[in-house]
């Protein structure tokens, strides 16, 4: 399955170009990187003949949506282990949770201090023990198998036709998957949507290729965090492409590439690929956080 690239049409100073790679529209759930990283595990998970998919995830996590909505799809019995207690009383209320309870994910809620050791195996093991077996998915979806969806993100043409290639970076693992396939001549650069530098060193995990960096300037506070600037943002570019974009990764992504070309960042005729990662489903929940505070929203309409 291709998505297609959609040149922005915006004029940019030095005969810059910007296109954007329309992942989101993959799939109606399962959109963007969630596609790609699913796609090799739930063939892994057929072939080992798995019944149950089991993973983890907050509040608004469009992680969650997407397993639960692959396994709907799919055929599989679906888990999501929950951060956050409080959340147990809330899942009507929650756009993102509803979603996914109403396409049969079964929710288990823990607080933040276990949500910690997810990871380890005596925390999984008494998962195993309440739900039996189960093929687990990491928090974000990345795994070996993820990053060979995503090595499927860059067409052939993409890897001569563009000088830069950027991604929104939360897990690390689409990023690795675009520098694996990536030509060696093109520049990937990542926009972290968390506080601190520590996603370099996650990267190095998976990739073998120098040609890429992470931009760690655009985060607008870290994960899940906005601003009125950044909403405003998102709402006149919308305006002008009529491309919606998401807050918590793509927008910041949008708004670091644009304010590096105007601040000469890039080379004079550059042609830069912007990855578009979905998580447009997240925007119900992002909104009703935001007016509940009684700040700005993200309003898309023509």
């Amino acid at each position: 399955m291709k998505s297609s690239n959609q040149k922005i049409p915006i004029h940019f100073p030095n005969g810059i170009e910007l296109f954007i790679k329309r992942e989101d529209l993959l799939h109606p759930v399962i959109s963007g990187n969630k596609f790609r990283k699913l796609k090799y595990n739930l063939a892994e998970a057929k072939r080992l003949g798995y019944k149950k998919l089991l993973t983890f995830g907050g509040a608004f996590s469009n992680h969650i949506v997407a397993v639960a909505g692959a396994g709907k799809e799919f055929g599989f019995d679906t888990i999501g282990i929950i951060r956050g207690e409080e959340l147990i009383d809330k899942i009507g209320e929650n756009p993102s949770l509803k979603f996914a309870h109403e396409h049969g994910m079964q929710f288990h809620f823990i607080d933040r201090t276990s949500y910690r050791d997810k990871t380890s195996p005596e925390f999984l093991s008494k998962l195993e023990q309440m739900f039996g077996l189960f093929y687990l998915i990491p928090e974000g979806g990345t795994n070996d198998l993820a990053i060979k969806g995503c090595e499927e993100i860059l067409t052939f043409e993409d890897k001569s036709e563009f000088s830069h290639i950027c991604c929104a970076i939360g897990t690390g693992g689409t990023i690795s998957g675009i520098i694996n396939s990536s030509s060696e001549i093109q520049q990937i650069i990542g926009f972290s949507s968390l506080k601190g530098d520590f996603l370099s060193e996650v990267i190095c995990n998976f990739v073998q290729k120098k040609n890429w960096n992470v931009n760690c300037t655009y985060h607008f506070g870290g994960y899940g965090k906005v601003s009125d600037e950044l909403i405003d943002f998102l709402n006149q570019f919308y305006q002008e492409t009529k491309i919606p974009l998401d807050p918590v990764y793509t927008g910041k992504m949008m708004f670091g590439i644009i304010d590096l070309i105007h601040n000469n960042y890039f080379p004079p005729h550059s042609k830069i690929l912007a990855i578009h990662t979905g998580g447009l489903q997240g925007i119900a929940g992002m909104n009703q956080v935001l007016q509940a505070k009684n700040k700005k929203i993200i309003q898309y309409y023509d």
